[in-house]
Order: C-alpha cells, then structure tokens, then sequence
C-alpha cells in the first residue's frame, strides 16, 4: 500500500492505494475519471500517515485489500497540507495527463 498527498488544482487531498507506484498507469487513469488529471505527489511514509491520523486511519484502511485500488484518507486540503512538513516528504513527483484526456 501506498500513501500520497496530492497537490491538485482543487487542493491537496490524501489517498491511499493498493498499486506498488504512484505512477502507475491504472491509478493515473483512475484519477483522470476523478477528475484530478494533473498533480504533484509526495509519498508519505505509511506509518507517519497512520500516527498523524490515528483512528482515522484504522477506519479507512479496515478491510483495505490489493483489490481497493484507491481511497481518500482526507479530503480536507488545509488539514492535509499543514499536518506535515516538507522535511517528511519525499520528492515530488510531477503529472499531467494529455490535455486530450483530461474529464
């Protein structure tokens, strides 16, 4: 499982994914249908996601399997973006879908 916030033309959300990258062709295909074809990403270290959003984090993961190819631990941009810092993330990882594709 993967963990990732996202920085989107709506704001930042936090997802979390069954696909081993956050760039892997399914899930960015996923996230164009969702509208968010284009982002920067930064990794988030799975156990700092799960101490920063404690239960929360049990509630959205409980019956988590490699079939459940995303879901939104937090939708809430400002929580999201201030909850941690840049020295916790990883690189950023820039996408954008082909204008043509874009929902």
């Amino acid at each position: 499982m993967k963990c990732a916030m996202l920085l989107t033309g709506n704001g930042p959300i936090v997802i979390l994914t069954s696909y081993d990258s956050i760039e892997n062709p399914k899930l960015l295909e996923r996230l164009n249908n969702k509208g968010i074809p284009k982002f920067l990403a930064y990794e988030i270290p799975l156990e700092l996601a799960e101490q920063r959003y404690g239960g929360h984090f049990r509630k959205v993961t409980n019956g988590f399997t490699e079939t459940d190819d995303l879901r939104v631990l937090d939708h809430n941009g400002h929580r999201a973006f201030n909850l941690f810092s840049w020295d916790e993330l990883g690189e950023p990882l820039a996408h954008e879908a082909p204008l043509s594709t874009h929902i």
